[in-house]
C-alpha cells in the first residue's frame, strides 16, 4: 500500500509520467505505507486470480481492515472499478477509479524497485516471471488432466491420415498399374492390393509365388491367369523397389490409423460415454473439436448442436432468404442415416435435443455410466420407428386417429434415348413403299368393291327393303367420274337373247 503525498500534481494527468521518470521524483509523489510478502507462488497466484476476476481475497480483506480502517476518511485508489465496488460494498470504504488513477498505477509499476527497498532486482524479476507463468496457465485453463484436448488432436490426426492414405493408395495403384493394369480390377481392397504388390513385386513372379495368405483361392487363380497375358509395360527392378517402399508406407499408416481409432474410441468412452452412445465416437469427437472443448459444447443449445458444421450454409441461406439447413455434423450419425429422406430433419432435431442433454450430463455430471445415453437413444429409435411405420398420431375431438400422411416413395424418372434424331436422312416407312408399288392394282380392286356395293343397294331397293344412306356427303361429279372409269375397266359380257 502506497500513500499519495502531493495530490495537486495528480490533477495534471497528461504530464504525470514526468513525475515518475526517476526513483527520487517518484518518492516525492508516493510513499510506501505497508508491504506484506506472499509466502509462496500458490498464494500469490490465488491473490492475482482473485484480482483478475474482480473478487476480494481473504488476505486483502484482512489488510484493508487493519491499515485503511485507521484512515477511513481518505479515498482508496483502485485500478479495477469492479474490485472497488466490492470493497465499498463489504468494507464501506470510498474508492476512486479514474484516468488519473490509471496513470498513477503505471508510474508506480515503472519505479516499483525504487519505491520498495530491500528487494534485489534479480529476485524481483524471478518472482514476476514465475507469477506471470502461473497466471498465464490459469487464464488459458491449461491442465494436464484436460483430456478432451487429446480427443481434439486425435480426431484431427485421424482425418489427416485418411487424406494422406487416400493419396498414397491412389498413387500406388496408378504407378503399379502401368506394369500390371489388370490387378487393380481383380483386387478392389486397397490394403490387400498393397500387401500383394509388396510380397510379389514383378508380375512375372505371380506364377511361382504363393499369396494364399492374402487372397482367396478363386481370386489368386484369376490374378495368376491375368499376369500371364497382361498388357502392362516392363519396368526395371529399381522401379519395383520404389513401388514396394510406397506399399510399406501405406501398410504402416493403415496399421497406425487402426491403432489411433481404438485409442480415440477408448478416450471417448472414458470422457463422454453418453455422447458416444448417442451419435458414435467419430461424430462425438468432431462435435467436441468443432466447439473447442466438451465444456464449450455443453454451453450450446440443442439448435446449435444440430447445425454445428453447417455455418456457411446457414448464413448463406439467411442472406439469400432461402431454406436454412436442417443438420450439420450430426448428419453422419447412424440414427439420421437410418431414416428416409422425408424424416431426416425431424430425426436430426430430436437427436440434437437428446444429444445436448447427454453432453451436459457428461461435462457437468459426476456419474460416468452410459445409461442415460442408452435411454435417450432408445427414445429416438422408437420415434424413428413410428415415423417409418406411419405411426404419427394426432389429437382431435373424436380421439386419437392416424394422420393422413402417405409414406414417402422416391419416384425416379428414367428417360430413354431417342435414336431417331441421330440420322439426318429422310426416313421412308416400309408400308409407304409397299403402297407405292401396289398402287395401280389396288385402285382397280377398290373401285370394283364400290361397284359391287352399289349393285347390292340397288337389289335391296327393288326387293322393297330400304337401305340407310351414309351420312357422308360425296361430290356428284366425283361419283360420275368413278362410274365412267368402272364402265371402261370392267369387262363386258355378251348379251344372249332368250326366246
Amino acid at each position: 500500500f502506497l500513500q499519495v503525498l502531493n495530490e495537486k500534481k495528480l490533477q495534471e494527468v497528461d504530464s504525470l509520467w514526468k513525475e515518475f521518470e526517476t526513483p527520487e521524483k517518484a518518492n516525492k509523489i508516493v510513499k510506501l505505507k505497508h508491504f506484506e510478502k506472499f509466502q509462496d507462488t500458490t498464494e500469490a497466484l490465488a491473490a492475482s486470480t482473485a484480482l483478475v476476476e474482480g473478487k476480494l481475497s481473504k488476505n486483502l480483506k484482512k489488510i484493508l481492515k487493519k491499515i485503511v480502517a485507521k484512515d477511513a476518511h481518505e479515498q482508496l485508489a483502485v485500478a479495477d472499478a469492479k474490485l472497488g465496488g466490492v470493497i465499498k460494498e463489504k468494507l464501506n470504504l470510498s474508492c476512486i477509479h479514474s484516468p488519473m488513477v490509471t496513470e498513477l498505477m503505471r508510474g508506480i509499476r515503472s519505479q516499483i524497485e525504487g519505491l520498495i527497498t530491500g528487494l534485489p532486482s534479480r529476485e524481483m524479476a524471478a518472482m514476476c516471471l514465475g507469477l506471470a507463468h502461473s497466471l498465464s496457465r490459469y487464464k488459458l485453463k491449461f491442465s494436464p488432466d484436460k483430456v478432451d484436448t487429446m480427443i481434439i488432436q486425435a480426431i484431427s490426426l485421424l482425418d489427416d491420415l485418411d487424406k494422406e492414405l487416400n493419396n498414397y493408395i491412389m498413387r500406388c495403384r496408378e504407378w503399379y498399374g502401368w506394369h500390371f493394369p489388370e490387378l487393380g480390377k481383380i483386387i478392389t481392397d486397397n490394403l490387400t492390393y498393397c500387401k500383394c504388390v509388396r510380397k510379389v513385386g514383378d508380375r512375372s513372379n505371380f506364377a511361382s509365388s504363393d499369396v494364399s495368405d492374402i487372397l482367396p483361392e478363386e481370386i489368386e487363380e484369376d490374378v495368376k491367369a491375368a499376369a500371364e497375358i497382361s498388357m502392362g509395360t516392363e519396368v526395371s527392378e529399381e522401379d519395383i523397389n520404389n513401388i514396394i517402399h510406397l506399399c510399406d508406407q501405406v501398410i504402416e499408416i493403415s496399421e497406425y490409423r487402426t491403432q489411433l481409432y481404438d485409442y480415440l474410441k477408448n478416450r471417448m468412452m472414458a470422457i463422454a460415454p453418453n455422447l458416444t452412445v448417442m451419435v458414435g465416437e467419430l461424430v462425438g469427437a468432431r462435435l467436441i473439436a468443432h466447439a473447442g472443448s466438451l465444456l464449450n459444447l455443453a454451453k450450446h443449445p440443442a439448435s446449435t448442436v444440430q447445425l454445428l458444421g453447417a455455418e456457411k450454409a446457414l448464413f448463406r441461406a439467411l442472406k439469400t432468404k432461402r431454406d436454412t439447413p436442417k443438420f450439420g455434423l450430426i448428419y453422419h450419425a447412424s440414427l439420421v442415416g437410418q431414416s428416409n429422406t422425408k424424416n431426416k430433419g425431424k430425426i436430426s432435431r430430436m437427436l440434437a435435443a437428446k444429444t445436448a442433454l447427454t453432453i451436459r450430463y457428461d461435462a457437468l455430471g459426476e456419474n460416468t455410466s452410459a445409461e442415460m445415453g442408452a435411454e435417450n437413444r432408445l427414445k429416438v429409435e422408437t420415434r424413428l420407428r413410428l415415423l417409418e411405420e406411419r405411426g404419427i398420431r394426432r389429437i382431435s375431438g373424436t380421439g386419437k386417429a392416424l394422420a393422413k400422411t402417405d409414406k414417402y416413395q422416391n419416384k425416379s424418372e428414367v428417360k430413354v434415348f431417342d435414336p431417331s434424331g441421330d440420322s439426318t436422312l429422310p426416313v421412308v416407312s416400309k408400308k409407304r413403299k409397299i403402297q407405292e408399288v401396289d398402287e395401280p392394282d389396288t385402285e382397280v380392286a377398290v373401285k370394283a368393291k364400290k361397284f359391287k356395293a352399289e349393285m347390292k343397294e340397288g337389289t335391296a331397293v327393288e326387293d322393297g327393303e330400304p337401305v340407310k344412306k351414309k351420312k357422308k356427303k360425296k361430290d356428284k361429279q366425283k361419283q360420275a367420274e368413278e362410274e365412267e372409269v368402272l364402265s371402261e375397266e370392267l369387262p363386258t359380257s355378251p348379251i344372249i337373247e332368250v326366246r
